[in-house]
């Protein structure tokens, strides 16, 4: 598309170029060093929405979950300094996220640079694009002619190879030029599905993957990552059907593989099923099929040891500068998702594979873990009436359609969602989960916001009080435009995660961990919201199917017991285990 009337001046070029490029949804905190663009949303308010937040965190955690949903750059708008600096967290998370996203940040004048001038920073030094920074690219656009020019670039670079995010710093007093200019073309994504050559996923790669799998004994696939499609996600389906190749999700990418398939094996994050972490410890071949292979993912660094693994390891990524940078490989194959799944789906298989047992074996092993197991010791004085959580998550399975969107920001709280709830995923046509891999706190909730006004399908946050009070004043966005989503939080009294490896480390010395809240259901009404507070497990889902009938969004309140910190152990079970420790 490119659109054929000219710009005024570079403000209006701006949004131009971003109506051209698909953008229908811009996320932002205004500012006085980007008015001209400001007027610009206004000139094409008919053709591109700007979305009023509150917070530029929450604007930035917004654009990432809009990149994530349409597989297109999330796009966020702030001003310098503070509101540049207030969004680095989102642009962290796309970065480590691999989300495709561009930052634009209003900047000083050019009269006025390198003069510490009013809320001025260098933002290629802060957002420093590297292997350990936020960004991919971080431009300064000085021209105003140039603009099409750096956009397009910036589109290209956030979906190309790894994707991420791209930093755009407009001077102000660029925007306000006149220019006689018209926007560039869209960008087309990379990797079309039917290049596989330029994918980098010839047939002999196909068929050394072939020979690797005749000679395993003990296979297992990692899906994960970004790039992914449905048609993709199916075709790794069909990979895993012809192989009988067990297959777990990487951390926070639950949505790759359907959770409900026979070949399921589970996550591979977080909390990991003991009995799947000795699967992939004792496997022979490890199939990672788009994940970076994050510590998370490789837990520590040791269930997938680096630089050597123990398994042979074959890695499928989209950055060849992501292939052998940690792990060396037996083989490495630079591919995007849609075009590897494409060619490995039409793999043929034995008519029984060597590991027929061992894969139907990793899926038993993942079914018995979303059983829900009694917590462990509990202290004589805690009321064992309080919720049970994963009764909870079997409300959601019961009720939510299959193409809910279900986020979450960090926290222990994330462990019910992550461990008890089975996703169909990307299989069935839709990304439906929205999780920090970068395990930012704040997430869920303008995740959920951007969900909702993307897709306007289903959406439930599930948050900790801490997590909540972090990006909840978002409920103000969400009430403003109208986005509906069901927001669960779990009030414990304490940043839980914390407490957790405190109470490991440190047992009976507790610090900086107690939390005094509000009362979230009256916050959620102040908002525009409708709140309700539970206390008891049977309440939960009259409340649940109360806000799924009501027309604007709810916050459900969970009084949760203290002593529930994990899916596996209680507070006292891991303070008892670390005196024990400290005894010996």
């Amino acid at each position: 598309m490119t659109t054929s009337a000219q710009a005024e001046f570079g403000g209006h070029l701006l949004v131009q170029c971003l109506v051209a490029q698909g953008v229908s949804h811009v996320f932002g905190v205004p500012g006085e060093s980007y008015l001209a663009v400001l007027d610009g949303f206004y000139q094409y308010r008919d053709q591109i929405q700007f979305v009023i937040n509150r917070q530029e965190g929450g604007a930035a955690y917004m654009a990432e979950a809009h990149g994530k949903l349409t597989g297109r750059p999330g796009v966020c708008f702030v001003t310098r300094g503070p509101g540049a600096t207030n969004a680095s967290i989102g642009l962290h998370t796309a970065y480590q996220d691999s989300t495709p996203m561009v930052l634009f940040v209003g900047d000083v004048a050019s009269d006025m640079r390198d003069r510490e001038a009013f809320q001025e920073v260098n933002y290629l030094s802060f957002f420093g694009p590297s292997t350990k920074g936020m960004a991919k690219l971080v431009e300064r656009i000085d021209d105003v002619r140039r603009i099409p020019e750096y956009v397009s670039r910036a589109f290209a670079t956030a979906m190309n190879g790894r994707r991420g995010p791209v930093v755009l710093v407009l001077p102000e007093d660029m925007l306000t030029q006149p220019v006689e200019q018209d926007a560039a073309g869209r960008v087309p994504k990379a990797f079309p599905r039917a290049a596989l050559v330029e994918t980098g996923c010839p047939q002999a790669s196909v068929h050394a993957l072939r020979d690797m799998l005749q000679k395993a004994q003990r296979p297992m696939v990692i899906a994960g990552g970004s790039g992914w499609t449905a048609q993709a996600a199916q075709d790794l389906q069909r990979f895993a059907e012809n192989w009988t190749l067990p297959v777990a999700n990487a951390f926070r990418f639950q949505d790759t593989f359907d959770n409900h398939h026979p070949l399921y094996a589970g996550d591979v994050g977080l909390g990991i099923n003991p009995a799947l972490g000795k699967r992939i410890a004792q496997s022979d071949l490890l199939i990672a099929f788009g994940p970076r292979l994050g510590e998370i993912t490789s837990g520590s660094y040791a269930l997938i040891a680096a630089p050597e693994p123990k398994q042979a390891l074959v890695h499928i990524h989209t950055s060849a500068e992501e292939l052998n940078r940690v792990f060396q490989t037996q083989l490495a194959i630079h591919a995007g998702m849609p075009a590897a799944a494409q060619a490995l789906a039409g793999l043929k298989g034995p008519d029984k594979a060597a590991w027929h047992d061992w894969s139907l074996a990793c899926n038993e092993d993942y079914v018995a873990n979303t059983r829900a197991a009694p917590l462990g010791s509990l202290p004589a004085d805690t009321d064992r009436g309080l919720v049970n959580m994963p009764e909870v998550i079997a409300v959601l399975q019961k009720h939510l359609p299959a193409d809910a969107v279900l986020t979450n920001g960090a926290g222990n709280f994330a462990s019910w969602l992550h461990r008890y709830f089975r996703y169909h995923g990307l299989v069935k046509g839709h990304k439906t989960q929205l999780a920090p891999t970068n395990g930012a706190m704040g997430y869920g909730v303008p995740a959920g916001i951007a969900a909702a006004i993307t897709t306007q399908r289903t959406v439930i946050t599930l948050a900790g009080d801490g997590d909540f009070l972090m990006t909840g004043q978002e409920l103000a966005t969400a009430a403003q435009f109208g986005a509906k989503t069901i927001v669960i939080v779990l009030n414990n009294g304490m940043y839980g995660t914390i407490r957790m490896h405190q109470e490991r480390e440190y047992p009976e010395r507790v610090a900086g961990t107690a939390l005094a809240n509000p009362d979230f259901a009256a916050l959620a009404r102040a908002y525009g919201y409708a709140g309700q507070r539970i206390h008891k497990t049977q309440e939960f889902e009259a409340a649940f199917l109360a806000a799924l009938e009501r027309p604007q969004g709810t916050v459900i309140e969970i009084i949760q017991e203290p002593q529930a910190i994990t899916t596996r152990a209680s507070l006292n079970d891991i303070r008892q285990a670390a005196l024990k420790r400290r005894a010996t």
